[in-house]
């Protein structure tokens, strides 16, 4: 069985000294335009020991892509200086730092765009409470988008960071062309599966043709992928399947599943002998590592992933407990946080932005 301190080569050529990786979470800390924070910075520094690789929260790739206040942006030149010393403070501690990239397409509003109107692939609103019919994207939108992509990851280079992550999960834009409950174009972007992964194809086409022309050293690109959609029509566990089928021979380094519990079973009749994770394990034959997730807050939880992926990463208990990775390696399991994360919001030293956002979501309180 793989250990989590092994190390582990990724196609690329970068090597993570281990396998835990900290998962991409909100914490809304940016500046209003998305420049990193001094908090910021050293959040994740705090985190970063111990780790093999830091996986940012999203930011967006271009200003219409903002999903929400204090959000991570990397959509302009200007931003790089800042991103640089993110990137030197996690590399400070011996790890790598990934920049996870997005566009949140529908599932944002008009309040945080300034006014403007949201846009997808088609315009087809969000099945939530107050979501906002968006604006099916123009041929030469997609086209502007693909290039922002590019021009991120090129970002990520200059600013130092070892790999980019694209958010392809969580309903976002990416998801959202997959999907055919918000993708209902008849052009070459919808349509079949094929169709449907169109924009997403263009999108890894453009971050690869981004490294070859400006990366100087190995660099990583990453993918994540949420298994499954509750709308009607939506995802289903097959097309999930089909699309791992696609990533599984490109050059991707790794693909990364969304889960909020590793051992979570599909809702497809088809697919519930095993977890969701040792399917998607399966499906990627073992040309492309797994990234497991979901709930892993004990060093039992670490292994139960292994079983079926090639590294594990880890959100709200590092969060909350921001030297778990060391008290793992150090077989200190008996001072690693246990209580539910929405008592530890209450004594973990968090800065405001960050604990405004957790208090909200735990207790339903915001500090004004």
């Amino acid at each position: 069985m793989t250990n989590f301190d092994d190390s582990i080569e990724l196609k690329s050529g970068v090597t993570l000294r281990n396998r835990l990786v900290m998962s991409p979470m909100t914490t809304e800390q940016s500046f209003f335009n998305g420049t990193v924070t001094r908090g910021e910075i050293e959040y994740y520094a705090d985190r970063a020991t111990g780790l093999g690789a830091i996986i940012t929260g999203a930011a967006n790739v271009q200003d219409g892509g903002k999903g929400w206040q204090g959000e991570l942006s990397i959509a302009h030149d200007t931003m790089i200086p800042e991103l640089t010393e993110l990137a030197s403070a996690i590399h400070a501690r011996g790890t790598k730092a990934f920049v996870q990239i997005f566009h949140a397409g529908r599932m944002t509003n008009r309040a945080t765009l300034s006014g403007e109107q949201t846009v997808s692939a088609s315009a087809v609103a969000a099945p939530r409470p107050g979501a906002e019919t968006p604006r099916a994207m123009t041929i030469a939108e997609i086209h502007a988008t693909v290039r922002a992509f590019g021009d991120a990851t090129r970002r990520a280079i200059q600013a130092g960071f070892d790999g980019v992550e694209l958010h392809g999960a969580n309903t976002y834009l990416l998801q959202q062309f997959f999907s055919p409950h918000s993708n209902r174009r008849t052009d070459e972007y919808g349509g079949d599966v094929s169709g449907r992964y169109r924009f997403i194809g263009e999108v890894l086409d453009s971050v690869f043709a981004a490294v070859d022309q400006y990366a100087d050293r190995s660099f990583v690109v990453g993918y994540r992928v949420s298994p499954e959609e509750f709308e009607e029509p939506g995802i289903r566990f097959d097309d999930t399947l089909w699309l791992l089928g696609q990533l599984r021979d490109s050059r991707l380094d790794y693909v990364h599943i969304s889960l909020n519990s590793y051992d979570r079973v599909a809702r497809s009749d088809d697919y519930q002998d095993r977890p969701i994770i040792a399917y998607v394990h399966e499906a990627l034959q073992g040309k492309l590592p797994l990234i497991g997730v979901g709930g892993v807050r004990t060093r039992q939880d670490v292994n139960n992933v292994l079983q079926d992926a090639e590294m594990v990463a880890v959100g709200q208990q590092l969060l909350y407990d921001p030297t778990w990775a060391v008290k793992l390696a150090q077989g200190a399991d008996d001072a690693m946080l246990s209580v539910p994360f929405k008592e530890a919001v209450e004594f973990v030293p968090l800065n405001t932005p960050l604990y405004n956002f957790a208090a909200a979501r735990y207790r339903g309180r915001v500090n004004i």
